[in-house]
Order: C-alpha cells, then structure tokens, then sequence
C-alpha cells in the first residue's frame, strides 16, 4: 500500500464493536471471502449483555460493562467496505435491536513500516 494519489478512491477503515461470543463467525466468514488483514481486540464496552454472565461492573466507569471484540479491518475501496460491512452484520446478529455498532472512516495513506 502506499500514499494515495489525488484522484484515487480513498481506503476505507472499517472498526466493528460486537458480541464477543459473534466474533469467531464474523472472522470466519471475512477471511472466507478474502479479508485476511484483520485485527481483533478484547475491549470492555457498554453493548446490552446479552445474558448474566456478560455482565460485569466496572468500578472505574460507575457502570455495567461486558467484553466486546473490536474488529478492524482496510478495505481497497468502497465496494470491498460495502461487501465487509454486509458480512459483519449478518455474522454479528444477536437478536437484538443493537448488537453492536460499525463505523467506516477513509484513510487518507497507507505506508509500510521498512519503507523510507
């Protein structure tokens, strides 16, 4: 990846904050389709638990918590987001109105590490 040029389609950055007990399928199903550079973070959150033992209180916040998985993930361009999004959604159902959340922001460059 390198440097985007003026006129190119800008990557997208997908962070995903669902059910910690979704993530092996969300993985599964994004790496099937050719999604290999993921990462996937234990976080705490404030997701509704979906039953007593996801629930934790957190005496720092004052409040209930319970693990999540933060999922991350570059897309090349629109369509290979879209197709991402689609396929955390179905594989991140709960059942619930608000399973979790997905937010998608544009990177605005992509450089290697050993490349000066």
């Amino acid at each position: 990846m390198a440097r985007i040029q003026k006129g190119e389609k800008p990557m997208k950055e997908i962070k995903a904050f669902i059910h910690r007990n979704r993530a092996a399928d969300v993985v599964r199903a994004l790496r099937g389709a050719g999604y290999t550079n993921l990462s996937v973070v234990d976080v705490k959150g404030m997701l509704a638990a979906l039953d007593e033992q996801e629930r934790n209180y957190s005496i720092e916040l004052g409040a209930e918590i319970i693990t999540e998985v933060k999922l991350e993930l570059v897309c090349e361009d629109e369509s290979s987001a879209t197709e991402a999004v689609r396929l955390i959604r179905d594989n991140a159902r709960t059942g619930q109105s608000r399973a979790g959340w997905i937010y998608i922001s544009e990177i605005q460059a992509a450089l290697p590490i050993d490349d000066h």
